[in-house]
């Protein structure tokens, strides 16, 4: 098919202006052959704000001798820009549900958009591939929109599907997405994935996040019938349990035998999958992440992890003091959904340590940290030592339940300062 607008990466990132707000789209589809090329403008631009996710791989704008041309304002800070929060890099604090109403709203104009998408089909539509999220919205309202046109993007439907007419400029490159290998759980989180699994019931709509908990979560479904998906972000585990039955969605309300996403993040064999598999919905973060959607489902079950928690309940996970790691992100807009479902469980999934055996229960959160699920919206707290279960408890109680789960060596502290707080009337085991 012919390609309008076609052009080198040189040639297209032309379009972007001194001055201008770039969006550019995150996670394992971050348009790096763009990318690329617009740094290497440096010398020609100034004061250009980018505003993204988190993004994989080289991000060279960020570095602090280019800091007069670009400045970016991260909605979700990822591994990579995380050094330079505080110099190039700010952090906008949203939920992720939100995000697209900063853009259809007009609080946020966006100048250009750069995006990495699959090759058009034969009526000319290309697929945004594994990340739908934000970017579609960002598509609506840019002024301009440049389309990496990658051969190795898998296409995906749902929202995904975008006609060439809606480019500026095509950039035609094969380049390897970002691939997050699967990492086997190690014996503390294979501990924490078998508590979660044994409160997982049968008919469940799952949302997690990636990584070892979640991962070691999937091991332990593989018994459970009829699951279905719906979630910001998934990844490799669930690919074996679609194939064995145990995830059809079968009991789902909204959009029932589909897995809904707006985000995906794994290796080849899920990009693999996910390649032109209609079971597979990737759709906005406006409607995927959105409450009143999320609790139509059944016994929807969200497994969310955390920085700290403190003996009320409060759930920091988005800052270590006053360091932003990380973000808001989507965690309030499913624990809220979760709990308003019919059945629903919101679960805060943690080691009950660092590693370098801090305890992550703790009588207070350090100075400057971030609630991202206040003590009323918490539920669940799940550690290697149980599951403390915190809705309708007093405080005394919830300290009581925390303190149980927390680490064997951090307890007689625990228990100091719960006398400390609350006094002798809290029975102390």
């Amino acid at each position: 098919m012919n390609i309008p607008n076609k052009m080198t990466a040189t040639e297209a990132v032309k379009l972007i202006k001194s001055n201008d707000r770039v969006l550019i789209q995150g996670g394992s589809a971050t348009p790096q052959a763009l990318i690329k090329a617009m740094v290497a403008r440096a010398p020609e631009l100034r004061n250009v704000e980018l505003v993204h996710l988190h993004t994989e791989g080289a991000c060279g704008y960020t570095a602090p001798e280019l800091r007069e041309s670009f400045h970016t304002n991260a909605f979700f800070i990822g591994g990579n820009v995380r050094k330079m929060v505080g110099d190039t890099v700010d952090y906008i604090p949203v939920f992720l549900s939100e995000i697209p109403s900063l853009f259809r709203q007009g609080y946020m104009d966006l100048d250009v958009v750069l995006v990495n998408v699959s090759p058009p089909d034969k009526h000319g539509f290309c697929s945004l591939g594994v990340s739908v999220d934000i970017v579609i919205s960002g598509i609506e309202q840019g002024k301009k929109v440049i389309a990496q046109i990658n051969s190795r993007m898998p296409r995906t439907f749902g929202d995904a599907q975008i006609h060439l007419k809606h480019f500026d400029a095509c950039v035609v490159v094969e380049e390897e997405i970002y691939e997050m290998s699967f990492v086997e759980p190690s014996d503390l989180e294979k501990a924490i994935g078998k508590n979660i699994a044994e409160i997982i019931d049968d008919g469940a709509t799952l949302q997690m996040g990636i990584g070892g908990i979640p991962n070691a979560v999937l091991t332990f479904l593989h018994n459970h019938k009829n699951l279905g998906i719906h979630t910001e972000m998934f990844s490799e585990g669930i690919v074996d349990l679609v194939k064995n039955g145990v995830v059809n969605g079968s009991k789902k309300k909204t959009n029932p035998y589909k897995i809904v996403s707006g985000f995906a993040m794994g290796t080849r064999r899920l990009y693999d999958f996910m390649d032109d598999n209609p079971e597979i919905e990737m759709n906005d973060i406006a409607y995927v992440n959105d409450t009143s959607v999320i609790r139509q489902n059944p016994k929807v079950t969200a497994i969310n992890s955390a920085i700290e928690v403190d003996l009320t309940g409060q759930i920091c996970a988005d800052s270590i003091g006053q360091r932003m790691f990380s973000g808001v992100g989507g965690q309030m807009d499913f624990m809220r959904g979760a709990a308003l479902s019919e059945g629903g469980k919101p679960i805060c999934a943690i080691t009950s340590t660092t590693g370098k055996g801090i305890s992550k229960i703790t009588p207070m959160l350090k100075v400057g940290a971030g609630v991202v699920t206040t003590r009323a919206h918490a539920r669940f707290v799940a550690t290697e030592y149980g599951i403390a279960e915190l809705f309708g408890r007093n405080l005394k109680q919830r300290a009581q339940a925390l303190r149980d789960i927390a680490h064997p060596d951090h307890r007689e502290e625990l228990d100091k300062a719960i006398f400390d707080r609350f006094g002798s009337s809290l029975m102390i085991k």
